[in-house]
């Protein structure tokens, strides 16, 4: 198992940090270093800018319009965007979605969707947890009934990150009751502009507005939205949720958003207490421990081999990690990290109070947001379940 990078890797490195420092625009990077509140403008900005490169679909094959790079390219160009202070991709279009697309869509299907998730002009959101329906999403109700060639759509998906920006949505809908619940779901593309379609907000502790709720009432929906076989959606979600999984586990914001952890205890005064730098080290320890199990996956890659199947286990880790280094921003920040006016942040207020400057304004807002890591993407209790069962044996 090789762990170093070649000098042509290297030379991609280079290449990428050059091009982000070109494109990224400042005041964005401003706000991701600072943790403060992204725009819609914000990331579909810069998704735009990256699609224009042709790097939005950076985990593409080329057949599709992307790069065709490899895991460690991959790898590197996330690591790049991440330490300069890029947005997080919101993934649901070029991560999650179009891979489903691509393996189990229809030439017709890819031709109509692919390109407006590559260019970042279409806005994706995701349809699968439901009230009573998260980690156990096999017990999902939303149905879908065909009545020739359209599906009429009922039901109601809940947590749905972003739905108020969203123009598609690919849901878990019900087309059948008969045998195992997994064997009754499929996989459909819905238009969030269609008659029947309601985004209500889920106001979070913070006061912010990054989840919803999302009702059918009688939704029509052309059967041609439908992607693969109907009631075969439960394995077009598995190959789905696979890329949620590591994209959850975000190593490279957990190396970024340790390096501000570091600014954060010594410009508050408790970076010469020992018994917290030994947490801040142990931490590290941590975010080193989950960089070498992904750098262990991409060497398997690489040398040909097949690469560890350890999706929930990088989950686990990663989403254990960011509510560490929330919790520890936290403690560093003392009562400085506690107030949160939203309004107030907006304007700028984070920079005129004592420990303003230092960024602190939003870490209550971080702190809580990231307790979701370990329930979101399916709970850290069930992805051990699985991992007992698939990597132990």
């Amino acid at each position: 198992m090789d762990l170093a990078f070649t000098p042509e890797e290297q030379k991609f490195r280079e290449d990428i940090r050059a091009w982000v420092r070109e494109s990224l625009p400042q005041d964005i990077s401003n706000k991701v270093h600072n943790s403060l509140h992204l725009t819609r403008d914000d990331m579909q900005r810069w998704a735009k800018i990256l699609g224009k490169k042709g790097w939005l679909g950076y985990g593409w094959p080329k057949e599709f319009g992307g790069p065709g790079w490899n895991a460690v390219q991959k790898h590197l160009f996330e690591e790049e965007l991440a330490l300069a202070g890029a947005p997080r991709l919101v993934p649901f279009g070029p991560v999650m979605v179009a891979p489903v697309i691509m393996a189990f869509g229809n030439a017709e299907q890819q031709k109509r969707f692919l390109p407006g998730i590559a260019s970042g002009e279409v806005w994706w959101s995701q349809g699968y947890s439901e009230p009573g329906s998260g980690s156990d999403l096999a017990s999902l109700k939303t149905r879908a009934e065909r009545k020739g060639d359209k599906y009429i759509l009922n039901g109601q998906k809940t947590w749905t990150t972003l739905a108020q920006y969203g123009d598609w949505m690919f849901n878990l809908v019900r087309t059948s009751t008969e045998g195992k619940p997994q064997t009754g779901i499929s996989f459909l593309l819905v238009d969030m502009k269609s008659p029947g379609v309601s985004v209500r907000p889920i106001i979070m502790l913070d006061g912010g507005h990054e989840v919803n709720e999302v009702f059918f009432d009688n939704v029509e929906v052309p059967a041609e939205n439908l992607i693969g076989e109907e009631n075969k959606g439960w394995t077009y979600a598995k190959h789905l949720l696979s890329h949620e999984r590591t994209n959850i586990a975000d190593v490279n914001r957990a190396k970024r958003e340790l390096e501000r952890l570091k600014r954060i205890a010594k410009s508050e005064g408790v970076w010469d207490d020992l018994r917290f730098r030994d947490e801040i080290a142990r931490l590290e320890v941590e975010v080193v421990a989950l960089e070498m199990l992904v750098l262990r996956v991409l060497s398997a890659e690489k040398s040909g081999k097949n690469s560890l199947d350890i999706a929930g286990l990088l989950k686990i880790r990663g989403s254990e990690i960011q509510q560490r280094y929330s919790e520890l921003m936290m403690l560093a920040g003392g009562p400085y990290s506690v107030p949160f006016i939203k309004e107030a942040m907006e304007a700028g207020w984070q920079g005129d109070f004592p420990g303003g400057a230092h960024g602190l304004a939003p870490l209550a807002a971080t702190y809580l947001n990231l307790r979701k890591t370990t329930i979101y993407g399916g709970s850290n209790e069930v992805q051990r379940n699985i991992v007992a069962q698939t990597v132990l044996g």
